[in-house]
């Protein structure tokens, strides 16, 4: 250390500032971040952009998208979901654990004075679905009885600064609000913002979403539906009418009256000429020309970009009864499952630990594990029965209140053991 670093750090130390060593500094990372963008984000005014986010919802008005997007977010918005101390924390630790937890989901029930928590997590959800930005704002209110406000954010305003810190005080996104001036980019800290980002990647900061990857099929199934429309509307003609001999004169005669006497009229035309007109198919006068094939696979297509099952979206064509439930579940597991995971993860993660300061809590969906209520009442029986679970431990799962008193029961050998053989039965089957 020089002499002028030692003055200016006994200067600190008498002016009470303190002085921190490099022990004392936050680990910083030897990599870079996001190397593919030449442009890093130095301030507000040089944000990245989220692309076509309006292309992107024009197509999820379509009735296909739209079909797969509903299935999903009207399924994750539906399930039924508690507030739980996480495993690693005892209630007994935790001052006022059963209070915090009353209050934190009353505070996701009215998350702000216009939405409740479906309203709100279904516009996040669209957003995740369209183009794998879902945001909500978050803010402490003061109040203990409801300790934060949630609302929901366009996440294709949204800009993201690669270079963050890391800290949660500090600006990670930005807002562009479209207006001249000094209001164009808000800038927002991580403690102020959820941000779910939908396949994350290392060299973009943006998510993916479903109907990005599905972007081209579905832009191609709208022109072969457009096509088809027309033609089926018989506004596209596949045939042609052929005068043998006909002069110039004739045939723009022939033209008028077809236009004047005949065309959308439905009276029967009536020629009279020395040869018979010959007609000229352009095409087969069949489904064929449709495309419909052309169409279901585009649609089958469209399916696999959100991890759904085609007879989900109206192809029922090669679907029976024994495979039917199966492609039911793989929907459910693939498509909804990682979903309501990640909102859960964020929910838990960004407001309970970061933004109000208690991490004991987790925010958890109750029905991911099993869709079928009566095969999960059937599990959860018997794991009573052989005294793996407790009672109060199963109402927990159901997001039931715990019962006072409740005695735990003795493990029965024979009874765990016929129900390791009947979970071996259901999986064979």
């Amino acid at each position: 250390m020089s002499v002028k670093e030692s003055i200016r750090s006994a200067w600190r130390r008498l002016s009470g500032i303190e002085v921190r060593t490099a022990a004392d500094l936050p680990v910083q990372r030897k990599t870079v971040a996001l190397p593919s963008i030449f442009g890093p984000y130095p301030s507000a005014q040089r944000a990245l952009p989220k692309p076509t986010p309006a292309n992107l919802r024009k197509f999820a008005e379509t009735p296909v998208v739209r079909r797969a997007i509903n299935l999903i977010k009207d399924r994750v918005a539906s399930l039924d979901w508690q507030i739980r101390l996480k495993r690693d924390w005892k209630t007994e630790k935790v001052g006022y654990a059963a209070r915090k937890t009353a209050i934190l989901r009353r505070a996701l029930e009215t998350p702000n004075d216009s939405d409740s928590f479906r309203t709100l997590i279904e516009q996040v959800l669209e957003d995740a679905l369209v183009g794998g930005f879902g945001a909500i704002e978050m803010d402490l209110t003061g109040d203990p009885e409801k300790p934060f406000e949630l609302w929901p954010v366009d996440g294709a305003t949204i800009r993201i600064n690669p270079k963050w810190d890391g800290r949660p005080d500090s600006p990670r996104y930005a807002q562009a609000t479209g207006i001249a001036g000094s209001d164009a980019l808000i800038p927002l800290n991580d403690d102020e913002l959820i941000y779910l980002r939908m396949n994350p990647r290392t060299h973009t900061p943006f998510g993916l979403g479903p109907l990005e990857v599905a972007f081209e099929s579905v832009n191609t199934f709208l022109s072969a539906h457009r096509f088809a429309g027309k033609l089926a509307s018989n506004s596209v003609v596949q045939y042609a009418l052929w005068l043998n001999e006909a002069t110039p004169a004739q045939q723009e005669r022939l033209i008028r009256w077809w236009q004047d006497e005949i065309e959308g009229t439905g009276r029967v035309p009536i020629l009279s000429t020395e040869q018979k007109p010959e007609v000229l198919r352009f095409a087969q006068g069949t489904d064929a020309d449709l495309r419909l094939n052309w169409q279901e696979f585009l649609i089958r297509m469209v399916a696999n970009a959100f991890g759904l099952a085609p007879m989900l979206l109206g192809l029922v064509q090669d679907v029976n009864r024994s495979t039917a439930g199966e492609l039911m579940d793989e929907a459910f597991h693939s498509a909804i499952t990682p979903l309501a995971r990640l909102v859960a993860e964020h929910l838990t993660r960004d407001l309970f630990a970061k933004k109000l300061g208690w991490p004991e809590f987790e925010f958890v969906f109750n029905e991911l594990d099993s869709r079928d209520e009566m095969q999960e009442i059937q599990i959860q029986t018997a794991l009573l029965a052989a005294g793996v679970l407790t009672v109060n431990e199963v109402r927990a799962m159901r997001g039931l209140a715990p019962l006072q008193g409740e005695s735990t029961p003795q493990p029965n050998p024979r009874a765990e053991e016929e129900v390791v053989q009947q979970t071996l039965v259901q999986r064979d089957e």
